[in-house]
């Protein structure tokens, strides 16, 4: 069986090199559509692009829908389905522009890769975020022993987590340097620091308690006045690994070097959690718990703009569409609440209700992607 199509790897170069320069996608965008692409061609036995036809999108869309996730043995979500079609399509559409296909594609062909509308608002309804209390957060960093570097790296780093709420690629690659325990402050320098969408920003410690930000404290000054690391070294050393006493490959301490990627973040966040006995929360769910915290001692518009901001947002209106939501159990509590006579809204609450109401008139009701 055929398993490459020489044309169609230069075509599909072509289009990889047009994402990446001209639409400015990342590395990690371009590599979804090269999968969601790989499994069109192998659906119709890497047959030629210049051979299309729109039966072949529609049997593509029904056998998608029977595959089944290698992990989990569960059919495709309908996410996952509308993700992939929707690259495909894109695609397609692309190419029916191109020398060589415009006589045999036509735009509209693409249209055939749609899910139907139920499927699409499916797939892309908002889901309530959940993120672990303020509470569980702290029991959890309560937990970890703190008896090895390794120990007081993983307790550490949780605590930053929760005290700054970045996210786990930028933590893996932050410096020394970019923490100022004088100003409390992390500075966000796309740089030197993988942020999202490249955006530099500066995060001040966010108030969670004194005793996660003393974890943090000594964790740095550890670094610098016992190990003696300098400004360029890593945040969060990755862990040294070399043979131990019983001839075997084990950790044995810290590497002065980075992670080369947040994946062990997210194992250090699995097995504080489970070994807590909570369900696993990742490092992104932290701002979910720091938005419901700013949601509950932001009494003013500037407040809660600066709480935003302190995420790394440009628009209060990305905090609220993106994590504000209310959780179910309080939404209840709300509603049930309302059933006595409520005293006057504060003028403060106001303000924020007039605030958000502007901004979305403004914006148009968008935001910026989280």
């Amino acid at each position: 069986m055929t398993k490459h199509n020489a044309d169609n790897e230069r075509i599909k170069r072509r289009y990889f090199a047009y994402l990446k320069e001209a639409k400015r996608h990342s590395e990690s965008t371009v590599d979804a559509v090269a999968k969601a692409l790989a499994r069109f061609e192998d659906d119709t036995k890497h047959r030629d692009f210049k051979s299309f036809h729109f039966e072949q999108a529609i049997a593509f869309k029904r056998r998608l829908a029977e595959q089944r996730n290698q992990q989990t043995g569960e059919k495709l979500s309908k996410a996952t389905l509308n993700a992939t079609l929707a690259q495909v399509k894109n695609f397609f559409h692309w190419l029916a522009g191109q020398p060589g296909y415009k006589s045999r594609l036509q735009y509209s062909d693409a249209d055939y890769f749609n899910l139907s509308e139920k499927d699409v608002r499916v797939a892309t309804a908002k889901r309530e975020q959940v993120g672990p209390t303020l509470e569980q957060a702290k029991h959890v960093i309560g937990l970890i022993p703190s008896g090895t570097e390794i120990e007081r790296r993983d307790r550490a780093l949780i605590a930053f987590t929760l005290l700054t709420g970045a996210r786990d690629s930028a933590i893996a690659s932050m410096k020394l340097k970019h923490v100022n325990l004088i100003a409390g402050s992390v500075d966000q320098d796309a740089r030197e620091v993988k942020t999202k969408f490249s955006k530099t920003f500066t995060t001040f410690f966010f108030p969670v308690g004194d005793e996660v930000r003393q974890i943090v404290v000594e964790w740095v000054t550890f670094l610098r006045e016992e190990l003696l690391w300098g400004n360029d070294d890593p945040l969060f050393p990755a862990t040294r690994i070399a043979l131990g006493a019983s001839r075997h490959f084990e950790a044995v301490g810290l590497d002065r070097a980075h992670w080369s990627s947040a994946a062990r973040i997210r194992t250090i966040f699995r097995d504080a959690f489970t070994g807590a006995g909570l369900p696993y929360f990742n490092p992104h769910s932290f701002r979910n718990t720091l938005v419901r915290l700013g949601q509950a001692v932001c009494q003013t518009p500037e407040a809660f703009k600066s709480w935003s901001q302190n995420l790394g947002h440009d628009k209060v209106l990305t905090t609220f569409l993106s994590y504000g939501q209310v959780e179910s159990a309080r939404q209840g509590e709300i509603i049930r609440g309302l059933a006595t006579p409520q005293p006057a809204a504060q003028p403060n609450v106001i303000d924020l209700a007039r605030a958000l109401v502007r901004e979305m008139r403004d914006s148009g009701a968008g935001g910026e992607p989280i």
